[in-house]
């Protein structure tokens, strides 16, 4: 898989139920992308497959778009948090775990 593949995966848009704000901007939506074996440099695998709250704090930043601070992360709604935590964990499994065709 070339990197532009790789950096085509990205999640539908992710509804937060309680938005952020920014600035006077408010996001009431995001996407998260996959990410490539560098962005997950410092995180600790198997804590983002276990939703662990600071693996997730610190990859939601990376892959967010439009892109999120860790503050904005950290302040997120514990709903919204576990659902960006479950999208960036399927983009970990391979395809035969998901049980789609190689």
């Amino acid at each position: 898989m070339t990197k532009a593949q790789v950096t085509q995966a990205v999640s539908d848009a992710i509804e937060l139920d309680t938005p952020v704000v920014r600035s006077g901007e408010t996001i009431n939506s995001l996407t998260l992308r996959k990410p490539t074996a560098g962005e997950l440099r410092g995180v600790n695998l198997s804590d983002v497959l276990q939703l662990q709250t600071d693996a997730l704090i610190k990859l939601i930043p990376r892959l967010s778009n439009p892109s999120l601070t860790e503050h904005e992360v950290r302040n997120m709604d514990p709903a919204d948090l576990v659902q960006c935590g479950g999208e960036i964990a399927g983009f970990l499994l391979t395809k035969r775990a998901k049980g789609e065709a190689a």
